[in-house]
């Protein structure tokens, strides 16, 4: 009876009862769910506004493709003068907006000038300091010049924000879209057609759309803010696909993968899942701290029990097929021994009546943050404070809304915070260039180290040096000085997830995490 009404009141929330969701024809819709709703969808601008879904409606003048190349979208081809400053772009011609504005050179320099204005909210994206002008040599031709042989151009402009564009007809009528948009306007598959605040948004097919349309005429994004009322979702058949990262327990993508009724699929490895360790507040400040951290956390137990095997341990920044990351710098071994001995050498003892460690009066305690509603954060967070705790370090674990989380990786009001890194065609660059700014955890968790001018001016050099092997001689000395100070501890090379009932074809991953391909994707 108990498992009745929890179907009952999940379906009711779910949009198959009047006052929720509309019901719409079951062939020609995709039923996915997000945590929350995607937001305005303003493309030039970050939270609320969900990335996948600012993907399906807004597309850039070249993209990141699977096998790692960079093709061309909304521009069809492009030169670079001999001195790396001068990208002349050819664009697609016959390309128009949701709304049936043409796509063209004006609309280009419109969206490109509308970010430059707001070039301190993108600080942490070195290209925005590299654009000098967007010069409109004809209808379908605008030159890009910059002040530096800035080399990542084209995988900056790949990126999902903030360089796509925006209908002219939907800019706000100060022209700067900071201020916000009207509507939701690109020249992507997809159209933003209705949202409701906390229980769905909308999408539809983009009729006007250059290449090939979708087979699905609608996509409708379910608000399902929890893990397990996901999973029940999609066994009662009120959604139809789970993809991505912290979707679902790993406990239930396994039941699935078990069940004959679905399809499921683990992606090649998209990222890495690491923790920031606040170098600049609390006993994370003392070096000794952070390296007993990385001693006293074991990897390998964490890959098995809570990724159960779907993930592959991590013991540096990025993985070696990353350009410029195969370093081979020694791992922090798994070694509780170790960590208890750098502690006790710190002058951190233990105390009898708690088990944990003190110096001077105060508690070896550290504030452990993550997104409470993510099953994965939560699961690995509980075996993180388990495995500090052995060697005497006090864990507290804050489970916050994903708006509170990031704030707080800003503020850097944390001692140790989630904070993956960004996957392809971020990495190494753009992740870090962020370094540089307080926009992410990264610029928290450096703050506190004495080098931390030198790691900042460094990256403003690589990202510009012309000589290969310069640059990476340059990137090793960052990354070496970076894994040496123990600020990030690395867990593993992150995987996305998809699991489908067998009524649904051409569900595969995108090239990036944050591109989810519904345009492949159709019902028998």
């Amino acid at each position: 009876m108990k498992r009745l009404l929890l179907i009952f009141l999940f379906v009711a929330g779910f949009g198959l009862l009047p006052g929720a969701a509309p019901v719409l024809a079951e062939s020609d819709t995709l039923i996915y769910s997000w945590p929350g709703n995607v937001g305005p969808l303003n493309p030039h601008l970050y939270s609320p506004n969900q990335m996948f879904a600012q993907a399906m409606v807004y597309e850039p003048l070249v993209r990141y493709s699977l096998d790692g190349n960079i093709q061309p979208c909304l521009a069809e081809s492009w030169d670079i003068s001999p001195d790396g400053r001068v990208y002349t772009i050819r664009l697609r011609q016959g390309v128009v907006f949701s709304d049936g504005v043409p796509f063209d050179a004006k609309a280009v320099k419109m969206n490109i000038d509308a970010v430059m204005a707001n070039a301190k909210r993108h600080a942490w994206l070195e290209l925005v300091h590299q654009i000098r002008e967007t010069v409109i040599v004809d209808a379908h031709t605008v030159k890009i010049i910059l002040k530096d042989p800035y080399y990542p151009f084209l995988q900056d402009m790949a990126l999902v924000r903030p360089f796509r564009f925006l209908s002219p007809s939907a800019f706000p009528d100060s022209g700067n879209t900071a201020d916000g948009i009207k509507q939701a306007v690109g020249t992507g598959p997809w159209v933003l057609v209705e949202s409701k605040l906390g229980e769905y948004d909308r999408f539809e097919r983009n009729e006007n759309y250059w290449g090939k349309r979708p087979p699905m005429k609608t996509i409708l994004v379910k608000v399902i803010p929890d893990p397990n009322s996901r999973a029940v979702a999609f066994e009662t058949g009120a959604i139809d696909l789970i993809y991505g990262d912290g979707q679902i327990s790993l406990d239930t993508y396994d039941r699935f993968r078990s069940d004959p009724r679905y399809r499921t699929a683990i992606s090649q490895p998209l990222c890495t899942r690491s923790l920031a360790i606040n170098s600049g507040r609390g006993p994370t400040r003392e070096l000794a701290v952070r390296q007993a951290i990385q001693h006293a956390v074991d990897k390998d137990a964490i890959v098995k029990g809570v990724f159960l095997d779907t993930e592959i341990k991590a013991d540096t920044l990025y993985s070696a097929n990353i350009p410029y990351c195969d370093l081979k710098l020694p791992p922090y071994a798994f070694d509780p021994a170790k960590a208890e001995s750098i502690l006790a050498t710190a002058g951190w003892k233990r105390t009898e009546k708690t088990g944990f460690r003190t110096r001077d009066g105060q508690v070896l305690s550290v504030d452990l943050c993550f997104v409470g509603n993510d099953a994965v954060m939560k699961a690995v967070a509980e075996v993180l404070q388990s495995d500090l705790q052995r060697v005497g370090v006090k864990i507290n674990l804050l489970g916050e809304e994903q708006d509170s989380f990031y704030k707080r990786q800003k503020s850097g009001e944390f001692g140790l915070i989630f904070n993956n890194t960004w996957g392809p065609p971020y990495e190494p660059h753009s992740y870090l260039s962020s370094w540089r700014v307080p926009s992410h955890a990264d610029y928290e968790a450096q703050s506190g180290l004495p080098m931390k001018p030198e790691i900042d001016a460094t990256i403003g050099r690589v990202l510009v040096s012309t000589d290969e092997g310069v640059r990476a001689d340059t990137y090793r000395k960052i990354l070496t000085t970076i894994h040496e100070q123990a600020v990030y501890l690395s867990l593993s090379y992150t995987t996305g997830l998809i699991v489908h009932g067998k009524g649904m074809q051409g569900a595969s991953f995108g090239p990036t995490k944050n591109e989810i391909p519904f345009e492949t994707m159709f019902k028998e």
